[in-house]
């Protein structure tokens, strides 16, 4: 039995444990690529993606956390309000300025051990929701380029979104991790 699981007095099961289950076995995946390297290896590219493996992790921790914000407060947790419709993303592009940067990357005052400690405040918290939100209970999706027009997203739909982006990413740390020093995390 899990933390969560003790907490709640119960033994989950069904569909929220299987929720659980893919999330926790792709965000060991994901930790994995980190075992064993020091902060420079670890922000280390070692491939032509400008990716790094902390800054992967750090990445899917504050997407993960952006989600479970929509779950609890909808739309204005993931920049409702936003005018997405007037940036010029030409001109942004074109300044080679990446905006998005810093969610990629460590930042001065950053470590590795930081950043696994942040994913792991951030997992709890899915966690206990996983358990215990109404997974039905929805919310209209921002307006912006990226959502279809008037959708919105469960609380189900979320955990499932935050599976998909976690086994992703960690697909891509998998890659990293090998061009450093041969290791592999799933396979």
């Amino acid at each position: 039995m899990t933390s969560t699981e003790a907490t709640m007095g119960q033994q989950l099961t069904g569909e929220r444990a299987d929720i659980l289950e893919a999330l926790r076995a792709h965000r060991g995946f994901l930790r994995q690529t980190l075992q064993g390297l020091d902060d420079e290896q670890a922000t280390r590219r070692s491939t032509v993606s400008a990716l790094d493996l902390a800054g992967l992790v750090k990445h899917v921790a504050e997407t993960e956390a952006g989600w479970i914000e929509f779950v609890l407060r909808g739309p204005e947790a993931l920049g409702g309000g936003t005018d997405w419709a007037n940036v010029d993303w030409e001109a942004l592009a074109a300044s080679g300025v990446d905006p998005r940067h810093d969610e990629f990357h460590l930042v001065e005052g950053e470590t590795v051990a930081g950043v696994l400690a942040r994913y792991d405040e951030v997992a709890a918290r899915t966690d206990e929701l996983v358990a215990t939100v109404d997974l039905d209970a929805s919310w209209p999706l921002p307006e912006a380029p990226w959502f279809p027009q008037g959708a919105t997203r469960s609380a189900r739909r979320v955990f499932i979104h935050v599976v998909g982006e976690t086994a992703q990413h960690a697909g891509h740390a998998d890659i990293i991790r090998e061009a450093i020093d041969g290791a592999k995390t799933m396979g």
